[in-house]
Order: structure tokens, then sequence, then C-alpha cells
């Protein structure tokens, strides 16, 4: 799995950062989603997948 975020339009919600913490960050400076992990072990698929769906501006992409 591979995760890809169009950073331009993210609206900065943290949604993903609450979600899987281990994979994703905001950045205080641009109030932007920061991809920890683009490549995440398998433990933490299920999350990843959750940010995703959960996404308000829907920028969170994946590759499987």
């Amino acid at each position: 799995m591979k995760v890809a975020v169009d950073t331009h339009l993210c609206i900065g919600s943290g949604t993903c950062a609450l979600t899987a913490p281990a994979v994703f960050d905001t950045d205080p400076e641009e109030a932007v989603v920061v991809v920890l992990e683009p490549e995440p072990p398998p433990e933490q698929y299920e999350a990843v997948r959750s940010a995703v769906l959960h996404c308000p501006a829907a920028v969170i992409s994946l590759l499987e």
C-alpha cells in the first residue's frame, strides 16, 4: 500500500492524524497533512483506510 495526498486541497482538519497517527501528522505552520509513512506497514492498513473514508476533503488516496 502507498499513501498519496493532495496537499493543495487539504483543509487541515487533522482527522487523518487522529485516525492514523503513525502514518499522518499535521504541519502546524501550513495547516495541511504530512504523510509520515508513505508505505505503511500492514498493521496500519485498517487505520489508513479509515482515515481515507473520514477525510472531509477527500484528498487521501491509496495505491494497493
